[in-house]
């Protein structure tokens, strides 16, 4: 099953056999691999020769003798089609010791064009960028956005359409309204008569793009248990040294269960010691750098919109994927206003953006969205404003920024777009849908 994630893959056309190596980072299962499937098969079709193309993957057993950074460097070279660019992808390449030296050694070869991935922040966070300083580009990927979610069920690529035959009136009238094509009907778990529909779905189920395959709720569970356990046991237990995982656990609970929050290791600290369970905040803020540098979640800071400056208490979380919080705490005391702020969230990621939370005095802005160049535009996220009150309250805080940037309002509410005042009311699951 290959879900055709055009952003991504335009990415590596971009930077292909440029001389800089190209950097893949992401949580687990996230779709690194598939991805470099993907631009293989572009290669290929571009009339790039097999022999040319050397991939290893470093979670398959069968490459463990290729663990050292040596004999690494010694079997790709002699691999290398001499005279000939070589695409050499290697992935998960963090169980390589000591990799930055093979690394390095390939990337000064004239005929090869390196991709490498790895699925936590640490092994870009030390000797390899700092050997490699100037000389790679880092593609940061994320479970599949809602908009891939729904290509993966209506696109004829993704292998996972179906028959017209049996097709229904409301599955015909969603197509078009998603601007699909109307051959080829959306297949769901269960019948969809609305983009809400899908929506929940996507945040219900995981956006992961192995758990569109997955047909039951319980075969969803099952791999998201594992894909949890594994993260926090490799990726922070084992990477930290953390001598109690049931208490990182119960961090890891209560940051989910508070998406959206400002949060310190204080704050969390307090709350763990108040249920009983003492713990220091230096071991928390020890927590939060392991939870962080294995990509499970986004710590966002908070900026100060009027002073320009960066404000250092305070900052939220919000979870690399909706679907882990389902699965760890379940349906109870569910704020669908910071599930669809960590949806939004991870959008702007999506889009390039650096992304804040605004203060601007007493007031706060979800999200301040800063794109490479500097420009800025302002989000603010909520379910609905359909009564009047609701709305003041939620065009307040950026009716009180004082500089021209765009301005979003982005709410649940599937009405006509709006304009308040300059600043532009979206129905947001179309703005997920924008190009």
């Amino acid at each position: 099953m290959l879900i055709q994630r055009a952003g991504y893959l335009n990415f590596l056309i971009e930077w292909k056999e440029q001389q800089i190596i190209k950097v893949i980072t992401g949580i687990r299962r996230c779709g690194k691999s598939t991805l470099f499937e993907l631009f293989q098969e572009h290669l290929l079709s571009c009339g790039v020769a097999p022999e040319q193309i050397i991939a290893i993957n470093f979670e398959d057993v069968d490459n463990e003798p290729l663990c050292g950074y040596k004999e690494l460097y010694e079997h790709v070279k002699g691999r290398m089609v001499p005279g000939k660019m070589n695409h050499i992808f290697l992935d998960e390449i963090q169980h390589v010791a000591h990799y930055e030296k093979a690394v390095d050694s390939l990337f000064v070869q004239k005929n090869a064009d390196v991709y490498i991935t790895g699925s936590n922040a640490y092994f870009m966070s030390g000797e390899l960028a700092t050997l490699l300083s100037g000389r790679y580009v880092e593609l940061k990927m994320l479970p599949l956005s809602f908009a891939e979610y729904v290509s993966a069920f209506t696109d004829p690529r993704s292998n996972l359409h179906a028959p017209d035959s049996g097709r229904t009136t409301t599955q015909k009238s969603l197509a078009g309204a998603l601007g699909i094509p109307e051959h080829m009907p959306p297949i769901r778990r269960q019948d969809f008569q609305s983009k809400e529909d899908l929506y929940r779905d996507y945040i219900y189920n995981s956006s992961f793009p192995y758990t569109v395959g997955l047909r039951s709720r319980k075969q969803i569970h099952t791999y998201l248990d594992g894909l949890y356990n594994t993260v926090v046991l490799n990726d922070i237990v084992e990477r930290r040294r953390i001598q109690d995982p049931a208490m990182l656990k119960s961090v890891i609970r209560f940051l989910f269960d508070n998406i959206g929050n400002t949060c310190s290791a204080k704050k969390i600290a307090d709350a763990m010691t108040s249920a009983g369970r003492k713990i220091a905040s230096r071991t928390v803020e020890n927590y939060l750098e392991g939870i962080t540098d294995s990509l499970l979640m986004y710590k966002v800071g908070r900026f100060d919109i009027k002073g320009k400056e960066y404000l250092r208490l305070l900052d939220k979380y919000y979870l690399a994927d909706i679907g882990l919080r389902y699965y760890l705490l379940g349906t109870r005391n569910v704020d669908q206003g910071h599930i669809l702020e960590n949806v939004v969230f991870l959008e702007l990621l999506r889009r390039g953006y650096q992304v804040y939370i605004g203060k601007i005095g007493p007031a706060e802005v979800d999200f301040v969205a800063q794109d490479c160049d500097g420009n800025i535009e302002y989000y603010q996220v909520a379910l609905t404003v359909r009564e009047e009150r609701t709305l003041t309250r939620e065009l307040a805080s950026l009716d009180s920024i004082p500089d021209h940037n765009p301005k979003y309002l982005l709410v649940m509410d599937n009405d006509p777009p709006a304009s308040h005042n300059g600043i532009r009311q979206k129905f947001v699951l179309d703005w997920l849908l924008e190009k």
